[in-house]
């Protein structure tokens, strides 16, 4: 049925098949391994997401890609445009800070002197949203910083459109991925 579509996998031979699955395989691990240098340079589990809906226009519309750092000493300020994940939830969610809270921890009777960015308690809101976020926050009254993903460091306008694509058509991304690993197989080096 699919002899004429196989003939190039014979002509290959065993060895140049491994090798090329071998190849992919390296191409992928090493992006594995870019992705997870990025997340400890910025201190953060997602170095890179793409803006999924409106609620942050016009400073980000549906499909900008935003870069991401989580400096682990440094305060969020109101105004500083934040990601941030809701336990329980695997989506994170891009909104402005709207206000902050500081818990002030008491040892021995004595205030902290100065509050620690880890115990800092933000609020936040979209821009293109009436209401702020504590409805998203499914019980919390504050995000606290564990809750952060992190801080928006610059954009590019529309590139993640691409994987919003391949979200929402699967057949596509499974159709393009098929594709590109039999085409690594096929090529010759």
């Amino acid at each position: 049925m699919f002899s004429e579509e196989l003939k190039p996998f014979r002509r290959l031979g065993f060895r140049h098949v491994l090798l090329q699955v071998l190849n992919f395989a390296s191409v992928l691990a090493s992006g594995f391994m870019i992705w997870k240098g990025l997340g400890v340079i910025t201190n953060t589990e997602s170095p890179i997401v793409v803006v999924l809906s409106g609620s942050m226009e016009p400073a980000f519309y549906r499909g900008d890609l935003l870069f991401l750092v989580n400096p682990p000493n440094t305060r969020y300020e109101i105004g500083d445009i934040t990601v941030y994940k809701i336990p329980g939830q695997n989506i994170p969610i891009v909104h402005r800070v709207l206000e902050t809270h500081d818990v002030v921890k008491v040892v021995n009777g004595v205030r902290e002197a100065k509050p620690r960015p880890e115990n800092q308690l933000l609020l936040t809101k979209g821009d293109n949203n009436y209401l702020d976020d504590i409805e998203l926050y499914q019980g919390l009254d504050w995000l606290e910083r564990k809750h952060i993903v992190g801080k928006v460091r610059g954009f590019l306008p529309y590139v993640g459109y691409v994987t919003i694509v391949l979200n929402d058509f699967p057949q596509l991304k499974y159709a393009l991925l098929s594709g590109l690993g039999l085409l690594a197989l096929v090529q010759r080096e």
